[in-house]
């Protein structure tokens, strides 16, 4: 990373100048991965309602994350960082900053209730919104007390409750403090009248993501073999994943010995009429697990406990009936992924766990729901 005093000299030098007229538009930065931007996109119309009287929204993604803007409303505009680069390349991170605070936005909001003093607070300074709103951001030991000088980028912040919450509830708690409404957190389901229609399948067809950026959360291929096993002979699956995944996951190859298995690497939105039309997807807890259940598909969920509170299970209030999520409870779920137990078989403890009958069981239920689709 560029050192300290070479980043601030860099972000004085992205602050000089400034557009003339009147500041106008909102920007919304949020930094999170994919998973997360398919979950923001529940929301998103919330912070598009912020802008006044024509006012262009643009939504500033990073740019492992910007394959799921296409969930995004078509009127709301994406800015893609680099955020590796800001990090290490300072003519990078002086391009961006220059670019963002061109934009002279009336209003500037960070998505974020986790926040990287100099990563997503930089680009959020780099705005120079008229009025600068967040969330009072995470308590995180290395950066508080960066964290804590930077409090002075904005206008107001709102206190979103207790550091483990459900994701999806505290954006739309967020979204209300900023326009004054209360309307109830949406459920994990796209409004996606712009999406590409359900796909036209010649047999009913499963999904299987076994596939983690995180290997730990990833369940045995000895699953998924018993799985397929339990499919009627006359389906197909597809296993999806992103390039290399399978590389990276040899032991994973013999799940496409079956001539009915295939291995399908299409993009996240060539994947929706796939998904559409899927009598069944199972994912393990990766963002197709959330765009599948948010386009309607009959989904199961092979989930670790890391993420209990905040992510999946869904809270109630938001879960759709075509979401089924298993994980093997543990007195330190919601560790947010910092586990502090020794790994089993190359999995989390809770992934290990995980019980095989459970699931198969579940395949079954769920497959005999999905028998009118």
């Amino acid at each position: 990373m560029a050192r300290p005093r070479l980043i601030h000299l860099i972000d004085r030098l992205a602050g000089l100048g400034r557009r003339p007229g009147p500041p106008g538009g909102v920007v919304v930065i949020s930094s999170g991965g994919l998973g997360d931007t398919v979950l923001f996109a529940l929301v998103v119309a919330r912070f598009r309602a912020l802008a006044r009287n024509g006012e262009e929204v643009c939504v500033v993604l990073r740019h492992d994350a910007a394959a799921m803007a296409f969930l995004f409303p078509p009127d709301v505009t994406v800015d893609v960082v680099d955020y590796r680069r800001l990090r290490r390349n300072p003519a990078y991170r002086l391009s961006t900053l220059g670019r963002l605070g061109r934009l002279d936005p009336r209003l500037v909001v960070s998505a974020d209730y986790l926040r990287h003093p100099d990563l997503d607070e930089a680009l959020i300074r780099a705005c120079r919104g008229a009025q600068t709103v967040a969330m009072e951001a995470r308590p995180w030991a290395k950066y508080d007390d960066a964290l804590k000088r930077n409090r002075a980028l904005y206008d107001r912040l709102f206190d979103s409750g207790p550091p483990v919450r459900d994701k999806v509830v505290r954006w739309a708690a967020f979204a209300d403090w900023l326009s004054a409404n209360a309307e109830p957190p949406p459920m994990v389901r796209l409004d996606a009248g712009h999406l590409a229609p359900a796909a036209q399948l010649d047999r009913p067809t499963v999904l299987i993501q076994p596939f983690s950026a995180v290997p730990l959360k990833q369940s045995p291929p000895a699953l998924y073999q018993r799985i397929i096993r339990t499919l009627p002979a006359d389906w197909r699956v597809r296993i999806t994943g992103a390039p290399g995944d399978m590389e990276r996951n040899p032991s994973f190859a013999e799940l496409l010995d079956p001539p009915r298995v295939t291995f399908d690497g299409s993009s996240f939105e060539a994947l929706v009429p796939v998904l559409k039309a899927a009598r069944l997807v199972i994912s393990v807890d990766t963002a197709l697990l959330h765009l599948a259940v948010a386009v309607g598909a009959p989904t199961l969920g092979l989930a670790s406990a890391a993420f209990v509170g905040e992510i999946v299970p869904y809270a109630a209030e938001i879960a759709p009936d075509n979401a089924e999520i298993l994980y093997h409870s543990m007195p330190c779920e919601g560790c947010l992924g910092a586990c502090v137990l020794p790994a089993r078989d190359g999995m989390y403890p809770c992934v290990a766990e995980l019980d095989g009958d459970r699931v198969i069981a579940k395949v079954d239920e769920m497959m005999g729901r999905g028998a009118g689709r």
